[in-house]
């Protein structure tokens, strides 16, 4: 199957497989699993932040940074659509009892700092203090550049509130903006990187900030349930990833170009947005989106339905793919 429902679908390669079988390992919660140790230091330094935390997914990521950065009582601002919002089923309220106050996302993927402005409580014993900013880069496929980022580091310092970043795809970010991904995490205290997405490793995400607050980020995980024991193994298919599959994203980001271009020349398709490895699309109904789905299913080609859809280019796609996927498109639409 070509599948296109999320680049988390990737499949790990044999060499990262080889990679994995041959790592040393120790028992993580102990500290002493020398693989994870290794990446944790890579990515603090990847990231330019003092240290790191390996975690099993980008979810728990998000909420260690949450409960690491907020008390009880306090509230964290971020975009309505942004993951850390819409779909981490409210792990800080529920387990920090950490209170969300969202916001409209600008069709760049950003947040209008005045609205956020707006929306910071004041000293009154009748709300939540407001402690930090959530941004998510990138979003929906959309960059956030260093301009913006650099507005936000500024606006946080002037307001009184920390910046963490939702930095999944932040790689991808990085890749095309032509930058290193320090220049991008240079301006927020905290950021999430996850490697089971464009990377392509099958499991884990890394939490960088400063070392007070990743020890601090380290009791949060064990509370959550992360603490993991032989974890080198997991570790090491990261560590194969950033040092083969970062620069490659570039051919994920040529991808999904290559489609949006083909499909915006079909008359019933509206390509909404096309940016990294991301392609929106719009049809005329929700029952033609999840026709096109079942009859690209006979065709080996798997996508989400609907009038609105995501395709996702990943590693396990290549340029004859594409092509396949352009004609499963044209033949639907033709017929």
């Amino acid at each position: 199957m070509i599948d296109l429902r999320s680049d988390t679908v990737s499949k790990p390669s044999e060499a990262m497989r080889a990679q994995m079988s041959a790592a040393p390992v120790g028992d993580d919660v102990f500290g002493d699993d020398p693989t994870v140790n290794a990446l944790e230091a890579k990515v603090a330094k990847l990231a330019g932040k003092e240290s790191a935390l390996f975690l099993p997914s980008g979810t728990q990521s998000n909420l260690v940074a949450l409960l690491s950065h907020c008390q009880r009582g306090e509230e964290y601002i971020v975009g309505q659509d942004y993951h850390t919002y819409l779909y981490e089923a409210g792990g800080g309220a529920v387990f920090g009892s950490v209170q969300p106050q969202p916001i409209p996302v600008e069709t760049d993927g950003s947040l209008n700092l005045e609205v956020v402005k707006s929306r910071i409580k004041p000293d009154d014993s009748h709300f939540a203090r407001s402690k930090l900013l959530v941004l998510e880069n990138t979003h929906n496929g959309k960059v956030l550049g260093l301009d913006y980022m650099a507005q936000a580091s500024r606006f946080v310092k002037e307001n009184g509130l920390s910046l963490h970043l939702d930095g999944a795809r932040v790689f991808n970010a990085a890749v095309a903006l032509g930058v290193d991904v320090s220049e991008i995490a240079s301006h927020v205290d905290s950021v999430s990187i996850c490697c089971s997405k464009g990377l392509g490793a099958p499991v884990g995400s890394l939490l960088c900030g400063t070392a007070e607050f990743i020890d601090s980020s380290r009791r949060w995980r064990k509370m959550a349930g992360g603490g993991l024991r032989q974890s080198g193994i997991l570790a090491a298919a990261i560590d194969y990833a950033l040092d083969n599959n970062v620069d490659r994203l570039q051919v994920d980001h040529a991808n999904a170009k290559r489609l949006a271009d083909s499909l915006a020349k079909i008359d019933q398709i509206d390509v909404l947005s096309n940016q990294t490895n991301m392609v929106f699309i719009g049809l005329p109904s929700r029952e033609m989106g999840e026709q096109f789905a079942d009859s690209a299913a006979e065709q080996g080609v798997k996508v989400i339905g609907g009038q609105r859809m995501r395709l996702v280019t990943h590693l396990d796609i290549d340029e004859e793919d594409i092509a396949k996927v352009i004609a499963s498109f044209r033949a639907f639409f033709a017929a």
